[in-house]
C-alpha cells in the first residue's frame, strides 16, 4: 500500500532535468555536485561498455559513465555540447555523461508516478517513476543502481 492511498502527504523532491537520446530525465539533485563542461576522457582498459573513461577532477581520477548506455540506449558520442554531472552514488564520485542539464524543480511527491512493472529488474533498479508535464513525460531515475559495486576483492586485485 502506498503512501498516497493511506492519505499521507508525499514530501517534496528537489530533481535536477537533463537530456539524453532526445529524452527528458531528472534525478534528485542532492546527489550533485557539480555539472561541468565536456572534457577529455582517458580509456580505460576492460571498462564496461558504458563507462566513456576518466577524467581528473581535482586531483581524483573520476569514472565518467555514458549514462544512456547505461539505461540500455545506444552508446552516445561525446561531443563539445555534452555535459557531465559529477554525482556522488554510495560515496563514489562518478560523472555523467548527458546531452545537456536544463533546470532544477521542486516536484511533489505525488506528482511522481510509480513506473508500470515490467519484466525487468534493470528498470526496476533504475527508473523510479514518470513526471507528466503536459504531452511528454520526464523519467526519473535512481542513481543508486547506476554505478556497480566494485568488491573488497576486485579493489584489491586493482592495487596489485
Amino acid at each position: 500500500m502506498s503512501d498516497t492511498s493511506l492519505g499521507l502527504a508525499q514530501p517534496n523532491r528537489e530533481l535536477i532535468s537533463f537530456r539524453i537520446t532526445g529524452q527528458d530525465f531528472c534525478t534528485d539533485v542532492r546527489q550533485v555536485r557539480e555539472i561541468r563542461g565536456w572534457t577529455a576522457v582517458t580509456a580505460m582498459p576492460h571498462a564496461p561498455p558504458f563507462v566513456v573513461g576518466v577524467i581528473n577532477l581535482r586531483g581524483t581520477v573520476m569514472p565518467v559513465v555514458d549514462i544512456g548506455a547505461r539505461l540500455g540506449f545506444a552508446a552516445s558520442v561525446p561531443t563539445e555540447h555534452h555535459v557531465i554531472i559529477v554525482v556522488n552514488v554510495k560515496g563514489q564520485w562518478t560523472g555523467l555523461m548527458v546531452e545537456d542539464v536544463s533546470e532544477t524543480s521542486t516536484v511533489a511527491g505525488d506528482q511522481i508516478h510509480p513506473a508500470p512493472n515490467v519484466a525487468s529488474r534493470q528498470t526496476r533498479d533504475f527508473v523510479e517513476g514518470y513526471i507528466i508535464r503536459g504531452e511528454s513525460m520526464v523519467t526519473v531515475i535512481s542513481l543508486d543502481h547506476m554505478i556497480p559495486e566494485i568488491s573488497p576483492e576486485a579493489l584489491e586485485a586493482l592495487a596489485l
